[in-house]
């Protein structure tokens, strides 16, 4: 069912966007690989072979995600799935946060989103099919605590989104998708914490690997096109809330 689509994957380079790569080529799926990073991305397009395409983008730049979109429909004809995965974490409360963190993460966490899908979608209403992925957080559906606020913000602003997007665009073929993870063991807390280990000890609990989270992506596209899945909230067995 997936074999022969093209999926531009944001966030690519390392944790769930590369795990999610990986699952869609295996599934023969032709994947863009989307990041900042070009090294990690050129390596793993290299490893997934002819179908993958290195395409180093900073989504903060609507210019960078309108190339990125034509980019892909160029290299490989059509693009038929986006996975907007790209995301900043940078932890500290309202009162003591840094405003430049908060100023990062809306860009990455929200605008960047904005600028993709919007590249994307056009060209999915034009051929009249298509799906959009968010991959956001349990953070956007409560504050997990107090220094993740603003990290939490960013996510409530995807759920509400993907749910506009949805509005606007399910009598047209495209379909809009919200997975939202628990506790990932991913590069993710590096960015904030200096022994992601000491982090991931504290929390008590086994979390998830972005292979699992990369299924849940992967389950939610294969549907048939008269289903929808809409929002798939993936947590670790024990993980409390």
């Amino acid at each position: 069912m997936l074999a022969g689509k093209t999926v531009i994957v944001t966030g690519a380079s390392s944790g769930i966007g590369e795990a999610t790569a990986r699952l869609l080529a295996r599934e023969g799926c032709n994947v863009v690989l989307a990041a900042r990073r070009e090294d990690r991305l050129t390596a793993l397009a290299t490893e997934l072979g002819e179908g993958a395409l290195a395409a180093p983008t900073d989504v903060t730049d609507p210019a960078a995600c309108a190339a990125l979109v034509a980019r892909a429909v160029e290299r490989f004809g059509s693009l038929e799935i986006l996975v907007n995965n790209a995301g900043l974490g940078l932890y500290g409360s309202v009162v003591e946060g840094d405003p430049e963190d908060w100023r990062q993460m809306f860009g990455v966490n929200v605008l960047g989103v904005l600028y993709t899908t919007r590249a994307a979608v056009r060209h999915m209403l034009a051929r009249g099919s298509g799906d959009v992925v968010f991959v956001s957080s349990l953070a956007g559906r409560r504050v997990p605590a107090a220094d993740g606020t603003v990290y939490a913000a960013t996510k409530h602003a995807i759920t509400a989104v993907a749910e506009g997007l949805r509005m606007d665009v399910h009598e047209r073929g495209v379909r809009v998708i919200n997975v939202e993870p628990g506790l990932v063991r991913t590069e993710f807390p590096e960015n904030s914490y200096p022994d992601a280990e000491e982090y991931y000890a504290k929390k008590g609990f086994v979390p998830l690997k972005a292979e699992d989270v990369a299924a849940a992506v992967v389950y939610a596209v294969s549907q048939p096109a008269r289903v929808s899945v809409n929002e798939v909230a993936v947590r670790p067995t024990e993980q409390p809330n």
